[in-house]
């Protein structure tokens, strides 16, 4: 029967006729039913007698061996670590909020420091301000003294010209009226 299905196959020219080809059974009369059985029990892939149990067995034991030799040691490892990275992470939450409280801490220092800086500053002004206002009263007054006393004496000036004039003008004025008029 193989080497019919063989033949069958090796005359075939396309795979798709080969398959519908290997599919039929041939009739074949030179090969009996019991011994067509006795070559499928010597093919047969797995045989199942008491060697099923045992690999079964052996199994369970690999799988029991490596659950307490292996996996459990390792789960118990990741669950430490699992619990340190949070413990950890739990940890720079405080830390942060710790940061945040000391970020606010030092803004309100900054304000009021900066409140503080402002404060002197307006203080440097008003100060500043008012020695220059006593500087420029100081220097209007002594202007205004200088000025007085320059017009105290354009005025005296004025008065000695005016006299010095007047006593011109009377001499010229005499000699005026000698020479206008003959002497009588």
């Amino acid at each position: 029967m193989a080497t019919a299905l063989m033949a069958a196959a090796t005359t075939s020219c396309s795979p798709r006729r080969a398959a519908p080809l290997l599919m039929k059974p041939v009739a074949s009369s030179s090969a009996p039913l019991p011994a067509l059985a006795e070559q499928m029990e010597k093919a047969a892939l797995f045989d199942f007698n008491l060697t099923l149990p045992a690999i079964a067995i052996e199994f369970l034991l690999l799988m029991v061996a490596l659950d307490k030799l292996y996996f459990t040691p390792l789960g118990k490892f990741m669950d430490e670590r699992d619990a340190k990275i949070r413990g950890e992470l739990g940890d720079v939450k405080d830390a942060s909020e710790e940061v945040k409280q000391l970020e606010e801490q030092a803004a309100a220092i900054l304000k009021a420091a900066r409140a503080e800086i402002a404060a002197a500053l307006n203080k440097m002004k008003k100060e500043t301000t008012a020695e220059l206002e006593a500087k420029l009263d100081e220097g209007r007054r002594r202007v205004e003294a200088e000025l007085v006393e320059a017009l105290a004496n354009l005025e005296s000036q004025k008065e000695e010209a005016v006299k010095a004039l007047d006593a011109q003008i009377a001499s010229l004025s005499d000699e005026i009226v000698k020479k206008v008029l003959p002497s009588a």
